[in-house]
């Protein structure tokens, strides 16, 4: 997702209890407007608004396969909220119509959109439903698996990332790398970390000339990856496996992770494996949150939001692990120095990719010759 903040917030050092009250009750609406826009989405109330609103309330109902009752409350919370227009309030309950706006109907059924924000409701809803396994997990020093987290966090986080990898990350960001540009001609490129896929994807359809293969170590992910791969019509050049990195024989003209670097419980020797994999001549490329290069407190919007998503997933899934590092989201860039350079490569350049949630590194292999 490429969307930015419309404004960067920060929180005064020193609240009263009653602004500290007011800002959790702003987050307490926020949380069910997240939780409203989960049902929204599960039951495919979005979809039929903006397939054949304004709809009444037994209308949607009748669409969608719901009980009637529930589709009104819901319909009247979402006018109440301002996600839906209503065109007589006064009107009564079941003769009430209820539209779906074009603006917020682009973010929240249009998943190529970037302002298609509605699988993070999907993901955090799904976080939700573990909090009590997190909370044995920060008592044990334990971890919550990816694989445990479920569908909702897996397809959530796919379709989060999929309007950018769709879009700009294959047609804009990866064309202006000189190295990488070069490569999108025809080259082999291995994808590490793929997720379900959107990201080979991505680059395949941009780049007729290239093929991809996809690795990622959770099959319900490569299965996923497979199925997407098939409908986007890219079959015959992506290829996904779930095979360990550090076993893939062969070389690569690109060697990418986008965003999941931070999330390996071994970082080093996965990276080890790509620079192998790259040879003396192929480009590692990586991909990871664009966090503030050092701690400070309070942090803007960003800052926020990976904290967030790193105390919920990231740093559990890398705790489920023996002997993980623990990085979690906010992976700054002298911890990815740090991995790159016990892997063996001489340094990390910061590349000049303009996103405001993510930051582009190629890691380098020799230092630089002086004079």
């Amino acid at each position: 997702m490429t969307t930015a903040f419309d404004e960067q917030r920060t929180v005064a050092p020193s609240p009263t209890a009653e602004d500290f009250a007011q800002r959790l009750l702003v987050g307490i609406l926020g949380a069910q407007f997240v939780q409203a826009a989960y049902l929204g989405d599960r039951l495919d109330y979005y979809r039929a608004l903006a397939e054949g609103g304004p709809l009444t309330s037994s209308e949607l109902a009748s669409r969608t396969g719901t009980a009637e009752r529930y589709a009104r409350e819901w319909l009247e919370h979402q006018a109440v909220v301002g996600v839906l227009t209503v065109d007589d309030a006064a009107a009564a309950p079941g003769e009430r119509r209820f539209e779906l706006p074009a603006g917020p109907a682009e973010a929240l059924t249009d998943p190529t959109s970037p302002a298609h924000v509605l699988p993070m409701a999907r993901m955090v809803c799904g976080l939700g439903k573990h909090l009590d396994s997190l909370v044995g997990a920060y008592r044990s020093g334990g971890g919550v698996s990816w694989a445990q987290l479920g569908e909702d966090v897996r397809e959530g986080q796919g379709g989060a990332n999929r309007p950018l990898f769709l879009g700009a990350l294959p047609r804009e960001y990866l064309p202006s790398i000189p190295e990488v540009a070069a490569v999108l001609s025809g080259g082999r490129i291995a994808d590490v970390g793929c997720g379900v896929g959107w990201s080979s994807i991505g680059i395949a359809l941009a780049h007729q000339s290239v093929t991809v293969d996809g690795y990622d170590v959770d099959a319900p992910s490569i299965d996923a990856a497979r199925a997407n791969a098939a409908e986007a019509g890219v079959g015959d050049r992506v290829h996904f496996s779930t095979a360990d990195v550090a076993a893939v024989t062969g070389r690569y003209d690109l060697v990418t992770a986008f965003e999941c670097v931070h999330d390996m419980p071994d970082p080093v020797s996965v990276l080890g494996a790509m620079r192998r994999l790259a040879g003396p001549d192929g480009v590692v490329l990586v991909m990871d949150e664009n966090v503030a290069e050092t701690f400070t407190a309070p942090g803007d919007d960003v800052e926020r939001l990976m904290y967030g998503w790193s105390i919920t997933c990231c740093l559990p899934d890398g705790l489920a692990h023996a002997g993980s590092v623990g990085t979690g989201t906010v992976m700054r860039p002298d911890i990815l120095r740090r991995y790159a350079i016990d892997a063996g490569f001489a340094d990390v350049e910061v590349l000049p990719v303009e996103d405001d949630f993510f930051r582009f590194y190629r890691l380098v292999r020799e230092p630089a010759r002086q004079g």
